[in-house]
């Protein structure tokens, strides 16, 4: 049977790697991925996913309004899928995660979504709240924070570095925007 697993941590801790070197082994084998990635992330380009390695690969972008049953059903017409992988899952609505739960249930693909737990005031996403209640398995990839401990959480930061606390829920960004650091160090606002 397959499953809906969630892979999540913190800003900066491999997530995109791993998405690509797991669809790269995939196709290392002769077996299609179908990629996804968050259409309000466009800092690689549209459809692209990006790691701060340098691996690439394209992948087909969704909105919230997306159907991603209906896309993977449109795309088995075309080929065989061997699995689904989504990057930047947090961004996805509780409807998508059902969707993501439906593509391993009635069409037996395995989906593999990555993403963020919280934002930068110790909120659960969306997407992320729905996969870590409905995900058949829950995975941590792990990073650190400046003090050598797990970073579970993630700071906001403006021009000058210093942790923001208020703002949108989304705004979209990297090490320019963003510090993973463990939980004393979010409750401190401390980003070194």
């Amino acid at each position: 049977m397959a499953k809906l697993y969630f892979y999540y941590s913190a800003m900066n801790a491999g997530k995109s790697t791993y998405l690509l070197q797991s669809s790269y082994n995939y196709q290392e084998r002769n077996m299609n991925t179908l990629l996804f990635t968050a259409a309000i992330d466009n800092r690689y380009g549209d459809g692209r996913i990006q790691s701060r390695i340098g691996l690439m690969a394209d992948a087909k972008v969704f909105a919230n309004t997306d159907n991603l049953l209906h896309i993977a059903e449109q795309a088995l017409q075309k080929h065989s899928i061997h699995c689904v992988m989504v990057d930047e899952s947090q961004f996805l609505t509780k409807q998508q995660v059902y969707q993501l739960a439906e593509i391993a249930d009635q069409l037996s693909i395995p989906v593999l979504a990555f993403g963020i737990r919280t934002d930068f005031k110790g909120e659960l996403f969306e997407g992320s709240q729905y996969l870590l209640a409905w995900a058949d398995n829950l995975n941590e990839i792990k990073t650190v924070c400046h003090c050598g401990r797990k970073a579970t959480m993630v700071l906001r930061v403006d021009m000058k570095g210093n942790a923001v606390k208020e703002g949108s829920q989304v705004e979209i960004g990297g090490n320019d925007r963003y510090v993973s650091v463990c939980r004393k160090h979010f409750r401190l606002n401390k980003v070194d």
